[in-house]
C-alpha cells in the first residue's frame, strides 16, 4: 500500500500502525502541560477496559486541562481482538506523541483518539490520510472504479441502520482474478447518523484522488474510514 497524507502537522507509518497523528495544541503553555499531563495518563489507561460493544468515549480532568477521548474497534472483530488491538494502540501512542496534547492512531482492528479540545459528536475533517494497492487493475478500471463506488455506496446507506455505524459486503465484477470486491465503511459512534453518512459519503468521493482503478484502497480518518479490496480482508 502507498500512503498519502492530509491536514496533519506529523504523522508516522510504522509497522504494526496503519499511522499515527500527534496533534499539537494551542493550549500547550509549559505551566499548564506539566499539570495536564496526568489527565492524559489517565485517560490512555482507560481505553483498555473499552466495552465489549467495541465503542467508548468519555473526558478526565478539569479545563484547561480537560481531555477527550475515544476508542473504536472494527466491526466485526471479537472482543477480544478489540483489546488487544487497544492496549497496543495506548502503549504505542505514548511513545509515539509523549509530549503532545492531542494524538490518534490507527491499526487495521481499532484506532484511538485523545485531545484537549472537545472533538465528541464532531466530524473530523483535518486529520485522514489515503492508502492504496500500487497495482492497477487489468479489467476495465471505469467499470471497475463504478462498481466499487456503488458497493460502498450501499455500505454508507446500511451502515446508518446498524447500532455498530459498520457495514460490510461484496459485489461481483466479473469472472477470473477480480471476480468480486469486498468493502467496509465505518463511523465512529459518537456521530449522528446524518453525519455519518456526509462522512463516509465525503470519504468516498475522495476515492479518484487516490485509488482510481487500484487494486485496493482506504480512506482513513478521525471519525470515518472505508476501504475496498480484491481480496476477502474482512470477515463475511
Amino acid at each position: 500500500m502507498n500512503l498519502d497524507i492530509v491536514g496533519v502537522r506529523f504523522v508516522s507509518v510504522e509497522s504494526p500502525s496503519m499511522g499515527s497523528l500527534c496533534l499539537i495544541s494551542a493550549l500547550d503553555i509549559a505551566k499548564l502541560y506539566l499539570m495536564g499531563l496526568r489527565t492524559y495518563k489517565k485517560i490512555l489507561a482507560w481505553w483498555p477496559r473499552t466495552p465489549p460493544t467495541g465503542f467508548g468515549l468519555g473526558s478526565l480532568g478539569r479545563y484547561p486541562n480537560r481531555a477527550y477521548g475515544l476508542s473504536l474497534c472494527r466491526g466485526d472483530v471479537s472482543a477480544n481482538d478489540c483489546r488487544t488491538c487497544l492496549v497496543n494502540a495506548s502503549t504505542e501512542i505514548t511513545k509515539r506523541c509523549p509530549n503532545d496534547r492531542g494524538a490518534i492512531i490507527w491499526y487495521d482492528n481499532c484506532y484511538l483518539k485523545y485531545l484537549d479540545d472537545d472533538f465528541l459528536g464532531k466530524i473530523d475533517t483535518q486529520n485522514r490520510f489515503y492508502m492504496w494497492n500500487l497495482n492497477n487493475v487489468s479489467i476495465n478500471p471505469q467499470i471497475f472504479n463504478q462498481k466499487t463506488r456503488e458497493l460502498l455506496s450501499k455500505l454508507s446507506e446500511n451502515s446508518i441502520k446498524t447500532t455498530k455505524m459498520f457495514a460490510k459486503g461484496e459485489v461481483e465484477v466479473g469472472v477470473g482474478e477480480y471476480a468480486k470486491i469486498y468493502g467496509m465503511v465505518q463511523c465512529s459512534r459518537d456521530l449522528s447518523r446524518v453525519d455519518c453518512k456526509k462522512c463516509v459519503d465525503d470519504a468516498i468521493s475522495e476515492l479518484p484522488r487516490c485509488c482510481g482503478g487500484k487494486q485496493g484502497g482506504r480512506v482513513v480518518g478521525g471519525s470515518c474510514n472505508i476501504r475496498y479490496e480484491t481480496y476477502p480482508f474482512i470477515n463475511l
